[in-house]
């Protein structure tokens, strides 16, 4: 049995551009789709996240209107709820490196996304350390929506963003505009990720995009993510 390591932000608010909180969360379905997916393939899930902090939902992923009505919110909720590793986490700081520089004990590592930029994965040097290495080891990562925020943190020893070069996907600017988030932020993903070097492949606005190099798999919106863990599920064999 293959060991996922699903790396959750913990955060419970992100800065807007005026210095006030938002509150945020993972998103719901980000973590839902994949999770059942890999579960249904016979691999193990071990959740993760910065501090070992118990992860919060995005509530607004959980509203009838995010899930496309009703009976779609009730299956997400009732998929959270069968998600009982959520409840615990690991501290992304006690995950150890193996002889082959990927995460020990893991085959796989998958970031869901989280609402809003990621502020504390975006900066977490042990996530970072953690997703290089992972990059390295060829072990598939998965990545969705606004988790590729957390390779914002991701430096080669010398210092080079460890996705320079890599072509990928994540929430673009046209969503960030279209939610009414554009504005209100102090930085967008897809700009950050373009400056850090990556070649950046925006598909169409809320429709499935996934993109595959090497073995970096990302995915743009929540539309994606059992795509994503589909992708990491074919290179796990």
């Amino acid at each position: 049995m293959s060991q996922i390591l699903f790396v959750l932000t913990g955060a419970r608010h992100w800065t807007l551009a005026d210095g006030t909180q938002h509150p945020t969360g993972f998103w719901a379905e980000e973590a839902v789709a994949p999770y059942e997916a890999f579960k249904a393939a016979g691999h193990q899930v071990v959740v993760a996240t910065p501090g070992g902090v118990l992860p919060s939902v995005d509530q607004a992923s959980l509203s009838a209107d995010a899930n496309g009505g009703q009976e779609g919110a009730d299956r997400v909720a009732a998929g959270l709820e069968s998600f009982t590793e959520l409840g615990q986490p690991l501290s992304i700081e006690d995950v150890r490196i193996d002889s082959g520089g990927g995460p020990a004990g893991f085959d796989a590592v998958f970031y869901p996304g989280g609402h809003g930029p990621m502020e504390d994965l975006a900066t977490d040097s042990d996530s970072g350390t953690l997703l290089v290495r992972t990059l390295a080891s060829g072990r598939p990562l998965g990545v969705v929506c606004h988790g590729p925020a957390a390779l914002l943190a991701a430096h080669t020893q010398e210092g080079a963003s460890a996705v320079y070069g890599y072509r990928l996907t994540g929430f673009t600017n046209a969503e960030e505009q279209q939610t009414g988030l554009a504005a209100k932020a102090r930085w967008l993903l897809q700009d950050r990720l373009v400056e850090a070097g990556a070649h950046f492949d925006a598909g169409e606005p809320w429709a499935p995009h996934v993109v595959v190099d090497r073995n970096l798999v990302t995915g743009q919106n929540p539309a994606s993510a059992q795509p994503v863990a589909a992708e990491v599920i074919k290179m796990l064999g």
